[in-house]
């Protein structure tokens, strides 16, 4: 291993930027994972950036398997929306109906190059 490495990445530690719980998505910046535990806003959160996980969802979409997710970064919220600020997370991996409060999504595992413009 190069002595320059430091981890795999696949769970990374970041401050919490509001309340989380264990399970919700977080996006920090482009960095989006999985809270690996609950956190107060600021505190360390670790979350992990690889995956499948339901996460929840705009209730009122539908998704269909292959869909690309965004993110509501302020919510953490998933859709199929790729409106100003929302951000790529990854993928649908199950359809999803309307309504319904969670999809399943496999994260993409690296932050994206811009948000949805």
């Amino acid at each position: 291993m190069a002595k320059n490495f430091i981890q795999r990445g696949w769970t990374v530690s970041v401050p919490a930027p509001r309340d989380v719980l264990s399970g919700e998505l977080v996006v920090v910046g482009v960095l989006a994972g999985v809270a690996q535990h609950d956190a107060a806003s600021g505190t360390p959160v670790e979350i992990n950036t690889e995956g499948v996980f339901a996460l929840k969802k705009t209730s009122a979409q539908a998704w269909t398997v292959g869909a690309a997710i965004y993110a509501t970064p302020s919510t953490g919220i998933c859709g199929t929306a790729a409106t100003a600020g929302n951000l790529l997370v990854g993928v649908a991996i199950e359809a999803a109906a309307n309504p319904s409060e969670t999809g399943v999504v496999r994260l993409n595992g690296s932050a994206p190059a811009a948000v949805a413009a």
